[in-house]
């Protein structure tokens, strides 16, 4: 079968993406090694988690980990949250002297302790304040030739849906790519996710525009990018114990073809690769416990997943948690050569948007 959809290659100021896979942003996920992994399986672009734009949490150990790019291939994207203009540019300046070459303003996330503070997604609800802080973190970056973007949703709300307003004034401002999350702040992450407004903030702009929510596989990767004529894709739970997620993609838009899925001694290596790198980061006493949801995403719909995830909870010592997982791969392998096929988008869904790009 012949290349089916392959989006050009993208800038983002100076920087030209390998490819228009993206990471997105998760807080308590995205962190370096979970990065870094991605990029090693056939994502472009990573975007750091969130990092506050509050001084006084800048020395924080949390924020020291987020903001931790330690021998990451650039460009080296930082994401900024808050509410205040001033406040906002201070922080992408920081972040800019500690080694961001992108500066990306979150205005998608949906979690109540952010929204109640009228961060995140909350944002959109106030449209002069959202584009005040979207000046003035450009101003900020100008000078040092840092681009910004910036990651939002559909609205607020299903009868507020205002991403194509917002997304004229950004581009006005000078914000050169915005994310566009299918979803409005009310559905968190329920239901589906939609691309019409998705598509028609992509007809209101010049900038690049990504589609964002429910790519969970190859087949849906090129019927989002079919309806809404994005430039990219940003994928972000789908990834989670699944990170080759970004070559399957790629793979099928330029071939028509599906990858095998990876053989279990490759993901066996891949994960006590990424629990080393994991530990290295967070140190023992937090990296054993951190490290329990990326191990249960890797193992939950795999043969025996669930027993080893209780089993792993009950452990406190980095090398038991290490040696419990790679046993288990071991035995695993004894079983099957490679993990099984996931399931597929349900041919509805695809239907549905294959009727919409028609």
């Amino acid at each position: 079968m012949s290349a089916l959809h392959v989006p050009d290659a993208l800038r983002i100021g100076p920087y030209a993406l390998s490819n228009a896979l993206m990471v997105a942003p998760m807080a308590g996920v995205t962190d370096r090694p979970f990065r870094q992994l991605c990029k090693r399986l056939g994502a472009g672009y990573a975007v750091s988690e969130m990092v506050t734009s509050r001084k006084d949490l800048w020395d924080s150990l949390k924020t020291s980990r987020r903001a931790d790019h330690a021998g990451e291939p650039g460009p080296i994207a930082v994401q900024i949250a808050g509410t205040d203009a001033a406040m906002m540019a201070e922080a992408a300046v920081y972040n800019v002297q500690r080694g961001a070459q992108i500066i990306d303003i979150n205005m998608g996330c949906p979690a109540k302790k952010v929204c109640n503070k009228w961060a995140g997604s909350a944002l959109m609800q106030n449209e002069a304040l959202a584009e005040a802080i979207a000046a003035a973190v450009v101003q900020a970056c100008a000078p040092h030739g840092v681009p910004v973007t910036l990651k939002m949703r559909t609205g607020w709300c299903n009868t507020h849906k205002n991403a194509v307003q917002l997304a004229r004034r950004f581009e006005a401002v000078g914000v050169q790519m915005l994310t566009v999350h299918g979803r409005t702040r009310e559905q968190g992450y329920k239901g589906e996710a939609e691309y019409d407004t998705v598509a028609a903030v992509k007809q209101a702009v010049r900038i690049p525009v990504v589609a964002n929510g429910d790519i969970t596989s190859p087949e849906k990767a090129l019927a989002v990018l079919r309806a809404t004529g994005a430039d990219a894709l940003m994928v972000g739970r789908a990834a989670q114990g699944r990170p080759w997620i970004f070559r399957e993609i790629g793979h099928y838009l330029a071939t028509g073809t599906h990858l095998a899925p990876p053989l279990v001694e490759e993901v066996r290596q891949l994960l006590l690769e990424h629990l080393q790198d994991h530990y290295s980061l967070y140190g023992q006493a937090s990296g054993v416990r951190s490290a329990r949801k990326h191990i249960a995403w890797y193992v939950r719909d795999l043969p025996g997943g669930e027993q080893l995830r209780r089993h792993i909870n009950t452990l406190e010592d980095c090398q038991a948690q290490y040696q419990a997982v790679a046993d288990y791969f071991l035995r695993l392998g004894q079983s099957m050569e490679r993990l099984p096929q996931p399931p597929n988008v349900m041919e509805s869904e695809l239907d549905r948007l294959a009727e919409v790009a028609a």
